[in-house]
């Protein structure tokens, strides 16, 4: 029994199992099977190993489609996918939009326009959306279609269309928005009150925005000086009006700078900023608006509602789409618009696909620094609102950005009308009249922004952008008074738009001139927004680190030679001036830039924006003859060269100069011995006969004339001594 048990036996006198040995034995046979068996497989081929990896592969790019399609069904919010929002819709969390129930992409129509859009089965609807869909498609075929026609023709692939050579949305020609030169001596001293704030460059591009500033469209023609009585409106968005084709600098990121750039590849950076909150705060705004600011006391917007791009039938295409959109983001803008032309000639009822090809022609604009490419992808925007079945938020979206293309090649008049056109398909949309009153203004039609902002008001009685402009039009119109309360509270209301330099000046403006002492109060708070250089220093067209002062001795200019000349010759220049005056009292005409409380003072200009005016060059030739040797003043497309008279009584506002690239210089003609006096920031001054007084006219400044006969100035403007010289000449005029 022992024996048993010490051979393997079990003591109870059963069997045992397999020993250790044993087991470690078939192990190692199993083992030898296998690697045999694989090293087979590998010799013989007798797996295609490509095959699978290729089948996994095709798996995997298919799988996010394939759920899609079978989660499509669950779509709550009408973007075309399911995704985090639908689901919280469908647990509750959040309400289904009210907007008609999205059609599965398998179960949507190939060729939904080719018939009536009938659902059938598919219980109730919600029909608002659709009906107003209908109603503005018909709206679209009265005007859109009367200029091109319902057929929309198909592009060669692969090349930028050749642009039409009209510009207009529906009707009108931009022809007529052209500024022309002002007739013979029709200028004046002062422009604050008439606004010629550059617009954006670029104020979306459906991501972040950039402030950029480009010279005007034709920088041979003179800019515009507007009298009281037709001030404009030029808004960011913004700027002198701009195209490609001039040459322009490109600011440096972030930075809200006023530039102009060589068309060559490589440019040189001018600083010239319009007063704006820095960079960091501009984060908060959404990008249609000119300001953005995260100032604790200006309102936070509620988050905008996802739009809504895509009809049935781009649904079915979405994977296409976002492939040709994700090369687009990424900035490959020559691939991407390739890739939106294939897409538009396989579906050219595509609304979104020429979308996107509208959208990369503009990028291509910007990159290229190309009128004709814009020009072409205005017209492609159009294209796209001439289509059928486009959704609501993309018909909002294409038109408003070719209003912006079009204000940027300076087409407003073909703007406002795509404005008005919007204005009609969307009648309850506060936004898009204010933007309409903002056109308006932008072709100097005070009147009729006017109307549109009573309209807003009446409407939306707390709307803060519909105020600030409404204060400004009545600001224009003299009254003072009444203008206060509106820019007041459209600043205080924090909504976008409102945060800008241009109603802080006016309102501090309007403060000043009824007694008001809180005027300071608003000028710190711009300044601490950063639209002022400071509380005196409150132009709006400045270059970024120039040096600031009130007052200037000739040696800190550098202009010495000037002045001496100036000083030397002061008799010559002042018996020319009275000649002027004596026999053509015409010539001298009275300042009408409302910058007078009361009084009598006219002026008589030589220079304005560096270009001579020869007519009245010909009342004063010795004087003419003298400054031509002085480019620094002649050559000033931001100053004038001017004769000023002032008579007894005369009181000028506090007021401000629109630019800090220029000094200002006045040479003391006839002078009363006592009751003339100026006031640059906190120093007051008078002024002497034959001796030049040189001062900053960015800040603000004041004249009073109690003396009991007229005084005669010559008023020289030069451009800043730290200037250089291709600011000199890239800087836009004004």
């Amino acid at each position: 029994m022992a024996e048993e048990t010490k051979h393997g036996g079990h003591k109870n006198g059963r069997k045992g199992g397999l020993s250790g040995s044993s087991f470690f034995t078939w192990f190692m046979v199993i083992a030898l099977l296998g690697v045999w068996t694989s090293v087979a497989v590998v010799w013989f081929d007798l797996v295609d190993y490509e095959e699978v990896l290729a089948k996994a592969k095709d798996f995997r790019y298919n799988l996010s489609e394939v759920l899609q399609g079978k989660l499509g069904v669950y779509d709550a919010d009408g973007d075309g996918d399911f995704d985090v929002d639908d689901a919280k819709v469908l647990l509750g969390l959040k309400e289904r939009s009210a907007s008609k129930p999205t059609v599965p992409p398998e179960e949507a129509e190939p060729y939904p326009w080719l018939e009536e859009q009938v659902i059938e089965d598919s219980g109730p609807q919600n029909t608002e959306d659709e009906v107003q869909e209908v109603q503005i498609e018909s709206l679209l075929h009265e005007a859109v279609y009367t200029e091109h026609g319902d057929d929309v023709q198909q592009e060669e692939d692969g090349q930028v269309r050749e642009p039409q050579p009209e510009d207009d949305f529906l009707v009108g020609s931009d022809t007529d928005d052209r500024y022309e030169p002002l007739e013979t001596g029709t200028f004046h001293e002062e422009t604050e009150d008439s606004y010629h704030i550059e617009e954006t460059a670029s104020q979306a591009y459906n991501q972040d925005m950039e402030e950029m500033m480009y010279e005007q469209d034709n920088p041979d023609s003179m800019e515009p000086i507007v009298g009281d009585d037709a001030r404009t409106y030029h808004e960011a968005d913004d700027l002198t009006y701009q195209d490609y084709d001039e040459p322009v600098y490109e600011p440096p990121e972030n930075e809200g700078l006023e530039s102009s750039d060589n068309a060559g590849e490589d440019s040189n950076i001018i600083l010239e900023e319009v007063y704006m909150p820095p960079a960091e705060e501009q984060q908060e705004v959404p990008p249609e608006t000119n300001r953005k600011t995260d100032d604790p006391e200006i309102k936070e917007k509620v988050k905008k509602k996802k739009p809504k791009l895509l009809n049935k039938f781009d649904k079915t295409i979405k994977a296409e789409l976002d492939a040709a959109e994700k090369l687009r983001k990424r900035g490959k803008i020559e691939e991407a618009l390739s890739a939106f032309q294939e897409l538009v000639r396989k579906y050219p009822q595509s609304p979104r696909a020429r979308y996107g090809k509208a959208q990369c022609e503009d990028d291509l604009a910007e990159k290229r620094r190309s009128n004709e490419v814009l020009r072409g992808a205005i017209e492609t925007y159009q294209e796209v609102a001439s289509l059928p079945n486009v959704p609501t938020d993309l018909l909002k979206l294409t038109l408003k950005r070719r209003s912006d293309r079009q204000q940027f090649l300076g087409h407003m008049r073909g703007s406002l009308i795509t404005l008005q056109k919007l204005v009609q398909l969307f009648p309850d949309d506060m936004s898009l009249k204010n933007d309409l009153g903002v056109g308006y203004l932008l072709i100097g039609d005070n009147n009729n922004a006017q109307k549109v902002y009573e309209e807003v008001l009446n409407v939306t009685p707390n709307d803060g952008f519909a105020k600030v402009h409404y204060g400004f039009i009545l600001k224009a119109q003299n009254k003072i008074a009444e203008s206060i309360p509106y820019l007041k509270e459209g600043i205080e209301s924090g909504d976008p738009g409102t945060d800008d330099g241009r109603f802080y000046f006016h309102l501090g403006d309007a403060m000043q001139r009824v007694g008001n002492k809180e005027a300071y109060k608003w000028y710190e708070l711009g300044h601490k927004r950063g639209h002022f250089a400071s509380v005196w220093q409150r132009s709006l067209y400045n270059v970024h680190g120039l040096k600031a002062q009130p007052w200037w001795t000739p040696k800190e200019t550098g202009y010495t030679e000037l002045v001496k000349s100036l000083e030397r010759n002061w008799k010559l220049i002042r018996d020319e001036g009275l000649a002027v005056m004596d026999k053509a009292k015409g010539l001298f005409l009275p300042e009408d830039e409302n910058l007078r409380e009361k009084g009598d003072w006219s002026q008589f200009t030589l220079w304005q924006q560096g270009r001579k005016n020869e007519n009245a060059c010909k009342g004063a030739p010795k004087t003419c003859s003298l400054l031509d040797k002085f480019p620094e003043t002649t050559g000033c497309r931001r100053g004038q060269i001017k004769y000023s008279i002032m008579h007894p009584g005369t009181h000028v506002w506090p007021h401000t100069g629109p630019t800090n690239c220029r000094l200002r210089m006045h040479l003391g003609l006839v002078i009363p011995k006592e009751g003339c006096k100026i006031r640059c920031a906190n120093e007051t001054k008078t002024w002497e006969e034959g001796k030049v007084l040189i001062f900053d006219d960015s800040f603000e400044h004041e004249v009073w004339q109690d003396a009991t006969s007229f005084r005669l100035i010559f008023i020289v403007d030069v451009w800043h001594p730290e200037l250089t010289p291709q600011q000199r000449h890239s800087l836009p005029a004004i």
